[in-house]
This record gives structure tokens, sequence and C-alpha cells, in this order.
């Protein structure tokens, strides 16, 4: 139980500066497209050095007392992971940041622009609290922590690239400000389903930590390069995703 406590903790804490990052709406007037892709780019590489460092290879370790089935657990999983999102991607309806309402995905149904960027960033959010419950569940509470404070700080600057298109798009501050906050309300929900299935099922321990990392490498290519590649500032989104993956893997590398 003190486990589930800290992984839900632990999720509104991530909640918690997505909406520090939304609540930038309110300081400037002007963001410029750059600045947005520079952000979704360094997000795109913490994410993707997580999913390497803090879960794939954990996974993978833990595997190797199986023997002759150590890929099976950190393979199958991450499988798993990314068809689950592929599923969530392709029948939730929703619409990535910057395109128009003709180009939105999923099932057809008549949801406002709002509602829509709304669901794209929640299922983007889910696995991210996914992962840090896995984490807490398998009693590593210090990688537990480690995690929660890493997506915290992606989870700033992708606050503000959910509530500033809605504010372009007519929207007062402060509706753009609750649905930018909001997208990330799942997080301690995923905090806490992942610390639950693990403290229950030990011997899920690998697959889940290898499924939470295929669910966050298809959310970053999927959504986060594409998206802060799509106007004219390749290089720097470029190089912001380098920062962060290489930044986070000196974190990572340093903790354990």
């Amino acid at each position: 139980m003190n486990l589930i406590l800290i992984s839900f903790l632990l999720g509104l804490f991530t909640w918690f500066l997505t909406s520090l990052g939304a609540a930038m709406i309110f300081l400037s007037k002007n963001f410029s497209r750059k600045f947005i892709d520079g952000a979704l780019g360094l997000s795109a590489g913490i994410m993707l050095s997580l999913s390497i460092w803090s879960l794939l290879i954990p996974s993978v370790e833990i595997s190797k007392d199986l023997d002759n089935y150590k890929l099976i657990p950190p393979v199958l999983g991450f499988l798993i992971g990314s068809f689950f999102m592929y599923i969530l991607d392709n029948f939730a309806p929703h619409l990535h940041i910057f395109d128009s309402e003709d180009k939105k995905e999923g099932l057809k149904v008549n949801f406002k622009k709002t509602t829509l960027l709304f669901l794209a960033m929640t299922i983007h959010n889910f696995p991210e609290g996914l992962a840090i419950g896995v984490n807490i569940g398998s009693n590593n509470i210090l990688s537990g922590l480690f995690l929660a404070l890493a997506v915290g700080i992606q989870n700033i600057p992708e606050g503000l690239a959910i509530s500033l298109p809605l504010h372009l798009e007519g929207l007062s501050k402060s509706k753009s400000f609750y649905y930018g906050q909001i997208s990330a309300i799942v997080e301690p929900i995923g905090a806490v389903l992942g610390c639950l299935v693990v403290s229950l099922w030990r011997k899920l321990l690998p697959y889940a930590l290898s499924f939470a990392a295929g669910a966050m490498v298809y959310v970053v290519v999927e959504e986060l390069i594409p998206e802060s590649q799509k106007a004219e500032n390749t290089n720097l989104a470029t190089l912001s995703l380098l920062v962060g993956f290489i930044l986070m893997m000196i974190l990572d590398l340093s903790f354990n």
C-alpha cells in the first residue's frame, strides 16, 4: 500500500510540473515556433533515453536469469507496449498539436479541436505514469524518484506545447491552461496501475518495464519527433533531442 501511495504522489508531481509548463501561457504574449520545436525535441530525447536506460536495459538485466528464455520478456514486452499504443493511436479520436481538423485521427467523431488535442496528449502521457509505477512497484524507489523527476522535467515544455496552440486557436489563456494541465491527469492513474500490477505479479516486472519502454518509444517516433520537425527548425529540434538524450543518460548512469 505504501508503494502505491508513493506512485500516486509521484504521478501527482509530474502532473504538477505539466501544470507549471501550461501556466507559462500567462507569462508572455509570444512564444516562437522555434521555442516549441526545441522543447518538443528536448522532450523526445529525454523520453527516448529514459526508455532505453531506465526501462529496457533493466528489463534485459532482470531477464538474464531466465537462460534460454532471457530474450522473451524484453522483446515481447516492448512489442506489446508498442502495439498497445498503436491501437490507441488508431482508434482513440485525437489530433496532433499543429495539424488542422481535417487531419484528425482515430474513430470519426464530432469532437471539438480542443478535445481532440487534449486526447492526443492524454494518450501520450499514460505510458509515462506507467513507467514510474512499474519502477516503484519493483521496490526500486530511488529509480522511481529519478524517473519521476526526469518525466516531470520534460513535462514542463510539453505543458506549454499543449496550451500555446490552443490559445493560438482562439481559446482564452485560462481555458488553454486548463486543457494543458488536465492532459496529464492520467499520469497518477498510470503510476498506480503500473505499481499495482508489478506488486501483485512480481514475475511480470521485466515485461512491464519493456512494455513501458515500447509505449514511450512509440510516442516519441509517432508524435514528438514528427511534430518537432514540421517547421523549418529541424536542426534545432534534432540538436535538442540529442541534448535531452545525453542529459538523461548521464543522470541515469550517475544515479545507478
